[in-house]
C-alpha cells in the first residue's frame, strides 16, 4: 500500500467514523431510537478495531496485542453500559472492563517511557484535578466508593504514563496519544459527575464525543509510533 493510499484510507476512515459517532449522538439523544444504540454505540469501537488491523503492519506484536486487548476491553464496557438502567451490576462491569482497557494502554506507553522526562508539574495537575473531582463525588458514592477511587487512580497513572512518552517517540505520536488520554479523562470525569454528582445537559454527547475523540488519538497516535509513513503527507 503506497503512503498515498495509506493516507486516502485513514481520512476516508475518519470521516465514517465520525458519521458512525454522530448517529449514535442522535440516537442516544432522542427516545425514539435508543434502541439502535444496540448498533450504533459497539459500531464505534467495532470500527476503530478494523481500522487498527487493517493499518497495524509495522507494529511490534506485544504492542499489538495490548492495543487489541485495550479496544476490546473498551468495546465489551461500551457495550455493558448500555444495559445499566437494569442494574448497577452492568455499570460495575462495564468499569471493570475499562479499567482493564486502561491498564493496557498503560502497558503500551510505558515501553516508550522516558526516564529523563520530569513529570512532577503534570503528575500534581492531574492529582489536583483527581481529589478535587473525587471531594464533589463523594456523598454520593456509597457502595462504589472504593471501585471509584481504584478507577481513578489508574486513568490517572494512565495519562501521566502518555505524557512520558515525550522524547521517545515522534512529536505527533506523543502529543495524539497525550491528547487521547487528556480526552478520556474528560469523559470519564463526566460521566462520573452525571452518575455520582448532578446530571448534566446532554451529557451523553460530551461523554460520548470525547470518548469517541480519546480513542481515535491513543490508536492513530500508537500507529504513528512505529510506522514512518503513518499519517505523512
Amino acid at each position: 500500500m503506497s503512503k498515498k493510499t495509506q493516507n486516502q484510507g485513514v481520512v476516508v476512515f475518519v470521516v465514517a467514523y465520525i458519521i458512525i459517532v454522530i448517529c449514535d449522538l442522535i440516537c442516544s439523544s432522542n427516545e425514539a431510537y435508543l434502541d439502535l444504540r444496540k448498533i450504533t454505540k459497539p459500531s464505534i469501537l467495532g470500527s476503530l478495531i478494523i481500522f487498527f488491523l487493517v493499518h497495524r503492519k509495522g507494529l511490534g506484536i506485544s504492542i499489538f496485542r495490548l492495543i487489541i486487548l485495550a479496544l476490546l476491553f473498551s468495546l465489551v464496557g461500551d457495550i455493558l453500559l448500555l444495559f445499566v438502567k437494569q442494574s448497577q451490576l452492568f455499570f460495575i462491569a462495564g468499569l471493570v472492563m475499562f479499567l482493564l482497557a486502561h491498564v493496557m494502554y498503560i502497558l503500551v506507553f510505558l515501553k516508550k517511557y522516558n526516564k529523563h522526562k520530569k513529570n512532577k508539574v503534570f503528575l500534581i495537575l492531574t492529582i489536583a484535578y483527581s481529589v478535587g473531582l473525587f471531594y464533589l463525588l463523594y456523598p454520593g458514592l456509597g457502595d462504589m466508593l472504593i471501585p471509584v477511587i481504584v478507577y481513578m487512580i489508574v486513568i490517572l497513572l494512565m495519562s501521566n504514563a502518555s505524557y512520558l512518552r515525550e522524547k521517545r517517540v515522534s512529536q505527533m505520536s506523543f502529543l495524539m496519544v497525550f491528547i487521547g488520554s487528556l480526552f478520556f479523562m474528560i469523559s470519564d470525569s463526566i460521566l462520573a459527575f452525571t452518575m455520582f454528582y448532578q446530571p448534566l445537559s446532554m451529557s451523553n454527547v460530551w461523554i460520548m464525543t470525547t470518548y469517541a475523540i480519546a480513542q481515535l488519538l491513543i490508536v492513530c497516535g500508537i500507529l504513528r509510533q512505529k510506522i514512518p509513513n503513518f499519517l505523512k503527507y
